[in-house]
């Protein structure tokens, strides 16, 4: 896949689309080590606040994880996976996260030769690491009175949304999550929004099996992530001049990629 094709991509998957002005919005990208050589002062100081952009944006995406599990209403869709990976091995949650990462790295790669960038392998060993930090020195302990669980529900939303969005305006590309998502939209061809359904459909279903925490807040996180993630965007100052609207924000749970999309390589 070439560079062009692939950036394309990820840009309608990870909030790329047209505002309420009509403006094309596609995230940034950070300046590529592979030039590094050829980087200018400007290139270093943009890499170097897009990257602390970038490990904010993972620190309060683990938070976010943490406090839709402790909220004891039910886990997020992959956090349900996760957790009953967790409950029926002797491996930790975030040791589940980082598993599941680097499997989905290796397929995306495999299948659709989506090759792991900075952001995709630091995201698959960061956050699983700061989830175990989170829960084993008890930081956000578990809910009990039902308007904390509420809180904390809707804090874990408000909390993910923001992270999105410093994540995805560091442009250090796809998680291995939306990789796979990437990968499983060009194998079969069908929209981002029915592979990320199919998807995470089959890892609720998984997790559930294997004893995951999933709940009413399973249910609530899967409608209101798409709208979650759109405010979080305007916070993170990526509709500026292009507003992203809820529903285009929700490219992040899928839109069809673009037919206009330059040819693979």
């Amino acid at each position: 896949m070439s560079d062009n094709s692939l950036k394309y991509i990820v840009s309608r998957f990870l909030g790329g689309g047209k505002g309420r002005s009509g403006a094309v919005f596609i995230p940034p990208v950070a300046p590529s080590l592979l030039n590094i050589r050829g980087w200018s002062r400007r290139d270093y100081g943009r890499w170097s606040v897009q990257f602390v952009e970038l490990l904010i944006g993972l620190t309060l995406f683990a938070i976010g994880v943490v406090l839709s599990l402790q909220c004891n209403l039910g886990a997020n869709s992959w956090t349900v996976f996760q957790d009953g990976i967790s409950r029926r091995t002797p491996i930790t949650i975030g040791q589940a996260s980082q598993i599941v990462g680097i499997v989905m790295i290796g397929v995306s790669w495999l299948v659709s030769g989506i090759r792991p960038g900075l952001g995709t392998i630091i995201n698959m060993y960061l956050i699983g690491a700061e989830m175990d930090l989170i829960l084993e020195h008890n930081w956000i302990p578990l809910a009990g009175a039902y308007p904390i669980r509420i809180a904390m529900m809707f804090g874990s939303l408000a909390v993910l949304g923001l992270a999105t969005g410093l994540y995805i305006r560091a442009g250090f590309g796809a998680g291995p999550r939306d990789s796979f998502n990437i990968a499983v939209t060009q194998r079969t061809g069908l929209p981002i929004s029915l592979t990320r359904w199919g998807i995470e459909t089959t890892v609720v279903i998984i997790g559930i099996l294997l004893g995951g925490d999933f709940g009413i807040g399973t249910i609530i996180a899967a409608l209101l992530i798409g709208p979650a993630v759109g405010i979080g965007f305007r916070m993170a100052g990526l509709s500026s001049s292009t507003a992203v609207e809820e529903n285009e924000a929700e490219m992040l749970a899928g839109e069809t990629v673009g037919q206009t999309a330059p040819p693979l390589s």
